[in-house]
């Protein structure tokens, strides 16, 4: 409500275009007059009227509208000041939310950027030089921390205060403030808790930052969608298509990640501090890129001052470097994680239900999947660890197969935020793989009840695993293309074809894709799915070792016939199946990737504390702790799209362009993950399974080798690209 209310009354009384020239003083206490009668001027001073999320939701307006009013240092001044009882703050904080008072705030001497200047105060006398200033011009009062527990506060039209303005990426709104013995009121605090406050400034800087960016990248899809290149709409091209799309995957990740943070301060959550340094470093980077992919898109009409375009280019570059960039929350990440012991990744509240989960399921595995019985299990090639049959009967007594399942088909029904505890809890514990989510799910949307009653319980058991027949030599991502068929012959169905890249080929079924109209228009409307028995007479099976060490297969589909029941929907109706199915499934996919990326991070993190004889830990290496940061950055944001889609999930199925996003970047995560890991620990982390000396049995190096298979599978993320532009994006096919 907020964020509509505030982008309405700024289309109203704000035009990007009076940025052009640089913004006037008395436009921007003209709009601070009009925002504080609003009442965004005391965001911050109080819980109950709107805390740090509500703060991030109004900068975000304010650089989308490429508006200058100075609510970051208005709303830094309100969390510094709120518990201030000194008659100064007090008197101050009502001026600022009258609206008759504008304030300059600046870190000085606490700015990580050492030219940012700094002053000091001896005997209620401010001298010194301060750089990039904002608003300084249109302000009333300045505010510098001074020491740990002060605020040095200015009267701006004091005598010996002076300003000049400064221009910076090419535009103006930014000051020198020079102070020459001018008259100071001292606020005083017990403790100020300086980094903190630039914390919430940095994010604050962020959420601005990415208003700007959204706006940019916005108006770039719009123009994509008219500007004709070659007879057609530019937005057509798959160059263009995968641009934005990466725009938008950036953007999303950025939105999710700065907003948690946020929540967390509200919340007076412990771990704030770790997600604000992770939305900090991730953004500033991020929204940096956005930028420039996004001033390629436009070419060169958004290379000219006349547009939009270039004044969102310079709010974005000036805000990610502001107050030091992103170095201070690369260090922060990195103390938190490998200083003093160090610290997991934090574990993010799943709701009573799901917390209750996640320690239901860690006990049951500490019972039964722990000890010699996981030992032996550990000591197989990975070939032989892909699945274990005697597990899944175990854990198909708890019924836990069947989490998300409603209870009409014998499920516990319950909520994605508790499956996403169920799935982290696995990872967690290294247990192998269980049920056929995508197979139980088409079954579940568009079995008979006699083909429910007969395979799902079996499922739920463990009893029986589903492949998927899906991909063919000319049909991978391009499923229409295939070619398999299925004709009808009295009471049966005869198959023949050929699918490769069959991973779960040993499984009891095979949930198949085949063609029972040739002549369909178009094409996907032929294709019928089917239930296939394994050990039905005319199948063939070439097993294939994967890159990996695990394995796939190519199947030969000879004349084999399945009973007419064995059709799953209707005939010509697969397509329906297969894709319902999958997006029923993908919502979650992303999810249960970064999950994996989460748990192999903390078993490197524990390598890389560890000391080797006189040799220091790596943990140490500034080059190693800036790697760190970055990785676990990611993952936040990862854990971000995941718990985004498990909110959408909770409202229905997750739109297939928000399970593309969630899969795309936490399946590349993967990819940087494997290739971090082996850089960082080094040949002995590229020495494979059972060779002598081999790091953790070589994990690291098999799970870079698995990450290409994440990539690819369910979609490539190329295709899911292409489904994030047309879908999220509105661009044409």
């Amino acid at each position: 409500m907020l964020r509509d209310s505030l982008r309405g009354f700024l289309g109203q009384h704000w035009r990007a275009e009076s940025m052009k020239h640089g913004p006037s003083p008395g436009d921007v206490a003209a709009i601070w007059g009009k925002l504080a009668g609003q009442g965004v001027a005391s965001l911050g001073s109080d819980p109950d009227l709107g805390g740090l999320r509500e703060i991030l939701v109004v900068m975000a307006e304010l650089g989308r509208a490429a508006c200058p009013a100075p609510m970051w240092s208005a709303a830094l001044a309100n969390l510094a000041l709120a518990e201030s009882k000194a008659e100064a703050s007090v008197d101050l904080l009502e001026r600022l939310h009258a609206g008759t008072a504008r304030i300059a705030f600046s870190f000085g001497a606490f700015d990580p950027d050492r030219g940012a200047g700094a002053i000091e105060v001896t005997n209620r006398k401010a001298s010194g030089l301060l750089r990039f200033v904002e608003a300084a011009g249109s302000c009333t009062h300045l505010l510098v921390p001074v020491g740990s527990s002060a605020l040095a506060l200015v009267a701006m039209d004091a005598a010996g205060v002076d300003i000049e303005p400064t221009r910076a990426m090419g535009a103006w709104g930014s000051y020198e403030v020079r102070l020459n013995a001018a008259p100071a009121d001292i606020i005083a605090f017990e403790a100020l808790a300086v980094h903190d406050v630039l914390r919430k400034a940095r994010l604050a800087l962020m959420a601005r930052a990415h208003g700007a960016a959204r706006r940019a990248f916005e108006l770039a899809v719009d123009y994509a969608k008219e500007r004709q290149q070659f007879g057609q709409p530019i937005g057509r091209f798959q160059a263009i298509q995968h641009k934005l799309a990466n725009g938008f995957i950036l953007l999303e990740g950025v939105r999710l990640i700065v907003d948690h943070a946020a929540e967390l301060h509200d919340r007076c959550d412990r771990h704030w501090q770790y997600f604000a340094d992770c939305a900090a470093f991730f953004s500033a980077e991020a929204l940096r890129r956005v930028s420039l992919e996004t001033q390629h898109t436009f070419g060169a009409i958004g290379y000219a001052e006349e547009h939009e375009a270039p004044l969102h280019f310079k709010r974005v570059h000036l805000d990610t470097i502001a107050l030091g960039g992103a170095a201070p929350a690369r260090l922060g990440i990195a103390s938190f994680l490998l200083d003093n012991g160090g610290a997991e990744l934090p574990q993010y509240d799943l709701g009573p239900a799901g917390n209750a989960l996640r320690e239901q399921v860690r006990q049951w595995l500490e019972e039964n999947w722990s000890g010699e019985r996981k030992a032996a299990f550990d000591a197989r090639p990975f070939a032989k660890r892909e699945f274990d049959a005697d597990f899944a009967l175990d854990i198909g007594k708890t019924g836990w197969i069947g989490l998300g399942w409603s209870a009409e088909f014998g499920g516990q029904g319950r909520s994605p935020l508790e499956q996403i505890a169920f799935i982290e809890t696995m990872e967690r514990g290294e247990a192998p793989r269980i049920g056929a989510a995508i197979q139980a799910n088409a079954l579940m949307m568009f079995g008979t009840p006699e083909q429910q009653q007969k395979y799902l319980p079996e499922i739920l058991r463990g009893e029986a695993m589903h492949g998927m027949g899906y991909s063919e030599p000319q049909a991978g991502s391009d499923l229409a293309a295939l070619r398999t068929s299925a004709e009808r012959d009295g009471d049966h169905w005869v198959i023949n074809g050929q699918k490769i890249w069959t991973t779960t080929w040993w499984g009891k079924y095979m949930l198949l894709a085949a063609r029972t109209d040739r002549d369909a228009k178009p094409p996907h409307a032929g294709i019928s799915m089917f239930i296939v028995p394994m050990n039905t007479p005319g199948i063939s099976i070439q097993p294939a070792t994967t890159m990996y060490d695990g394995s796939f297969a190519n199947i030969f589909y000879d004349n084999v016939r399945i009973p007419l029941e064995n059709l799953v929907g209707e005939i010509n109706g697969g397509w329906k199946v297969l894709t319902s199915a999958l997006a029923f499934e993908r919502g979650l996919v992303g999810g249960g990737i970064v999950l994996k990326v989460a748990h192999a991070f903390e078993q490197l993190r524990r390598h890389i504390m560890a000391t080797e004889g006189d040799r220091p830990a790596l943990a140490n290496d500034p080059i190693v702790r800036e790697r760190m940061a970055i990785l676990a950055s990611e993952i936040e944001v990862g854990r971000q799209l995941m718990m985004h889609c498990a909110e959408l999930a909770a409202d229905g199925i997750t739109p297939p362009e928000y399970g593309a996003i969630s899969k795309v970047f936490s399946s590349e995560l993967m990819e940087r993950f494997g290739e971090a890991a082996l850089e960082i620990l080094g040949p002995r982390a590229a020495l494979s399974e059972q060779m002598p000396d081999a790091i953790d049995n070589g994990r690291f190096e098999q799970n870079l080798r698995h990450s290409l298979m994440w990539v690819i599978s369910i979609g490539t993320n190329e295709i899911q690209r292409s489904l994030i532009a047309q879908r999220a994006l509105g661009l044409p096919r």
